[in-house]
């Protein structure tokens, strides 16, 4: 971000708001000498339906992790309650394409997913946001981690940024902790791109970090685990 303040005046992101990116964001907003006043924010994803004042949306986390804490001005919020849904989306692609984006942060689903794009995802579309139709495993997920009483409360649509418009971005970095997260990792690392596991696609831009904590890493394959012990000078776990 600073880098790009540097260049061009401003720095445009996309922020995922998901439960395991928690900690990430308590980091990021810690950071010293950032100019948040020149820094524009998007987020991935919202549910169709609830409003902002729901436990789990990720407006609500956008403002509470992100905006309050940082005091950023410039922010675009994905409206799921929104009265006329498609005209929404429109709009809120026409502003996100409206210039290149920076870098953007994304998690990975324990069904595989980027933003809300379950399996099989669109890897065809060219919108910038889609409506999209959430899988059970994805909407179990949500109960595991406490927004939803029960199944029948989460929605099952959602708008989410498109996986063409997640690999726009210059730069993508991906925090994907959690012992959950190990066999969608190993299916982003080694599994052939493809729709049914979304977050392959990753593999089809010159400039991503996946960030891995010794139980997501936990079973990727020998060869590339020595390869990312080479690179990264940590021992994973056998």
């Amino acid at each position: 971000m600073r880098s790009a303040i540097a260049d061009h005046g401003s720095a445009r992101v996309v922020v995922a708001t998901g439960a395991s990116q928690f900690p990430f964001l308590e980091s990021l907003t810690k950071i010293r000498n950032i100019a948040w006043n020149q820094v524009e924010a998007f987020h991935l994803d919202e549910y169709v339906g609830i409003p902002i004042t729901h436990p789990g949306s990720f407006r609500k986390m956008l403002l509470e992790r992100l905006v309050q804490k940082t005091g950023i001005s410039k922010y675009h919020l994905v409206e799921g309650d929104a009265t006329d849904l498609a005209a929404t989306v429109r709009e809120l692609g026409r502003k996100l394409t409206a210039a290149p984006i920076d870098s953007i942060f994304v998690g990975i689903g324990e069904n595989g997913h980027i933003a809300f794009n379950d399996p099989p995802a669109d890897f065809e579309t060219e919108d910038p946001y889609i409506v999209v139709e959430l899988d059970e495993a994805c909407r179990r997920q949500q109960v595991g981690e406490g927004w939803f009483a029960n199944l029948s409360q989460v929605p099952r649509k959602a708008i989410s940024m498109s996986p063409r418009q997640i690999l726009r971005a210059r730069e993508i970095i991906a925090v994907v902790p959690d012992k959950r997260k190990a066999q969608p990792v190993k299916l982003c690392l080694e599994d052939e791109i493809r729709p049914q596991a979304p977050a392959s696609i990753l593999r089809r831009h010159p400039n991503v970090t996946v960030y891995l904590d010794q139980d997501s890493a936990s079973l990727v394959n020998a060869n590339l685990r020595a390869a990312l012990e080479r690179d990264s000078e940590v021992t994973l776990p056998s």
